[in-house]
C-alpha cells in the first residue's frame, strides 16, 4: 500500500517492478480504474505522460486519478485473476470496456459433470457450472488457462466422460495427455474422486485462497509419504513447485495456444448421420486396413467402435490367406469376404458404418468383395491419408470435410486405430519369426 499525502505522480515512482493490480482515486478516495500488470511502476506510470493525457482513452480518467494504490502479486496469472475479481465487486467506473458483461470472456467449470471441464467462454450457462470473470482479454485468458492446466491438468474438452463407463479404457486421449498438461480422464487414467480433488485446488487458486491451498497441498503430500503412497506424494510435490514457479516471464499471450481439437464422439455420430443422410444415428462403426513390411507376409485389421468409441473385444486380425506378394486390393477383397461370410454365417448383425483405410482402389475391392457374397453392402466409405479425401461408392468426386469437423475426426480415430492394429499385427508375427529363426 502507499501514501495517499504524496502526488501519484511520485507515488507511482515507489511503485516494485513486479506483477500486480493498481487501482487509480478519485478525490473522496472512490476506486474509479482497476488495471493489471506485468511490472506495476512501468504501467501505472504510464497514465502521467503527455501521451496518456491527450489519448481519449484515457484522458478523462488522468483529470480524476488523485491518488493511486496497488496489490502486489506473485504472477501475472494471479494480477489477471485479481483484477477480474476486483472489477466484478467494484465495479469502478471507468471500467467501462465490461459494462455488457455478456460480450466478455469468461472461465467456466462444469461443476456437475463427473469429470468437471475448464471451458473459455463467452456465453457463460445460465446454471449447473462456476463462473469466474469476466475477463478485459480474452487472449491473456487464454494463456491463463493453458499455464493453469500444465499445474491442476484440468480437462478442456467437451466429452461426456461417465467412470463406470468401462469403453473410456479404449479411448485415445488427445495431444495434451502426451504433453502432460491433461491427466487424461478419457481413458479414466485417473479416478473421478481424485480428478475433482484436482477441481477444487484450481477453484481454490481462481478464488485468491493461494496460501490454504499450498496448506491443503503439503499436507496431503505428507500424508501421502507418510502412507507409502510415493506416486501420489511426487505428483502432489510437482503441484506445489509449478505453483510456486508461476512467476512469468514475459507477455501471457505467449502462452495462449491453439485449441486441441480431440475426438467427440457423440458428436462425430451425429456429423456422420447429417453428412451422409443416414437413415439413424451410427451406432457400430468398423475400419478396416492392410499391413505388410518389405513384400513379406500381409495381414489386414478389424477394429470396431460402438457409439463411438473402440471396443477393443470386436476387434479382429486376419492373415491373408490366398493373395500372393503385395496386393492391396486382392487383399482387402478377401478380408472384406471373410469377415462379412463369417457375420453371415454366424447370423449376426452388420455394422452401421464400414470405413476403408485407403482410395477408390481399397474401396471397389471392398464391394466387389461384399457383391461377390451376395451382402446388402452397410454404408461403406474409404478415407485416404494424403489429403484426408472420403471416397464414396458410384461417386467419381471426393468429398472433402473441414479439418476441423467432428464427423471426419471420429473417421480418422477408427482408421488410424485399424492402421494401428494391422501394423502391430505385424511387427507381432515379424518377432516370432526372428526369434523362431
Amino acid at each position: 500500500m502507499t501514501d495517499p499525502s504524496i502526488e501519484p505522480r511520485e507515488k507511482v515512482k515507489t511503485f516494485p517492478a513486479a506483477p500486480g493490480v493498481y487501482l487509480m482515486k478519485d478525490g473522496r478516495g472512490r476506486v474509479i480504474y482497476v488495471g493489471k500488470a506485468v511490472n506495476l511502476r512501468n504501467r501505472a506510470g504510464s497514465y502521467f505522460t503527455k501521451q496518456a493525457a491527450e489519448d481519449f482513452r484515457t484522458a478523462n480518467l488522468v483529470l480524476e486519478i488523485k491518488d493511486l494504490d496497488y496489490i502486489q502479486v506473485d504472477s501475472e496469472v494471479d494480477a489477471l485473476l485479481l483484477e477480474a475479481r476486483l472489477i466484478k465487486d467494484i465495479q469502478p467506473p471507468f471500467n467501462t470496456e465490461l459494462k455488457d458483461d455478456k460480450t466478455f470472456p469468461y472461465l467456466e467449470i462444469f461443476v456437475r459433470e463427473e469429470f468437471p471441464r475448464v471451458e473459455f467462454t463467452r456465453k457463460p450457462r445460465p446454471r449447473g457450472t462456476k463462473l469466474y470473470g469476466p475477463f478485459t482479454n480474452a487472449k491473456k485468458l487464454r494463456g491463463a488457462i493453458a499455464v493453469l492446466q500444465q499445474v491442476f491438468k484440468f480437462r478442456t474438452c467437451s466429452l461426456h466422460i461417465k467412470q463406470d463407463d468401462e469403453r473410456w479404457r479404449w479411448f485415445r486421449p488427445c495431444l495434451l495427455a502426451s504433453i502432460n498438461q491433461c491427466t487424461a480422464p478419457c481413458n479414466l487414467r485417473i479416478s473421478r474422486d481424485e480428478y475433482r480433488r484436482d477441481i477444487r485446488k484450481l477453484r481454490l487458486f481462481l478464488e485468491g485462497k493461494k496460501e490454504r491451498l499450498f496448506r491443503e497441498l503439503r499436507e496431503e503430500m505428507a500424508s501421502a509419504a507418510k502412507e507409502l503412497k510415493f506416486e501420489k506424494a511426487a505428483r502432489l510435490r510437482d503441484q506445489v513447485k509449478a505453483l510456486e514457479n508461476l512467476n512469468l516471464r514475459g507477455d501471457l499471450k505467449q502462452h495462449a495456444q491453439p485449441e486441441v481439437f480431440q475426438v467427440d464422439p457423440r458428436r462425430g455420430l451425429l456429423g456422420l448421420k447429417k453428412i451422409f443422410d443416414l437413415p439413424a444415428l451410427p451406432r457400430r462403426i468398423e475400419g478396416m486396413d492392410i499391413a505388410h513390411l518389405q513384400g513379406g507376409e500381409t495381414v489386414a485389421s478389424c477394429v470396431q467402435f460402438i457409439d463411438g468409441l473402440p471396443f477393443k473385444h470386436g476387434y479382429k486380425r486376419f492373415k491373408i490367406r490366398t493373395v500372393e506378394g503385395v496386393d492391396d486390393f486382392a487383399s482387402m477383397r478377401e478380408v472384406v469376404s471373410r469377415h462379412f461370410r463369417r457375420i453371415q454365417q454366424e447370423g449376426g448383425s452388420f455394422p452401421d458404418i464400414l470405413l476403408i483405410d485407403g482410395g477408390k482402389g481399397q474401396l471397389a475391392a471392398a464391394m466387389a468383395a461384399l457383391d461377390s457374397i451376395g451382402v446388402a453392402a452397410p454404408f461403406v466409405c474409404s478415407l485416404a491419408k494424403r489429403e484426408e479425401e472420403i471416397f464414396l461408392p458410384g461417386q467419381s468426386e471426393p468429398k472433402l470435410l473441414s479439418k476441423h469437423s467432428y464427423a471426419l475426426r471420429l473417421l480418422q480415430y477408427v482408421r488410424d486405430e485399424s492402421h494401428r492394429f494391422a501394423q502391430s499385427y505385424h511387427h507381432l508375427l515379424r518377432k516370432k519369426s526372428t526369434l523362431d529363426e
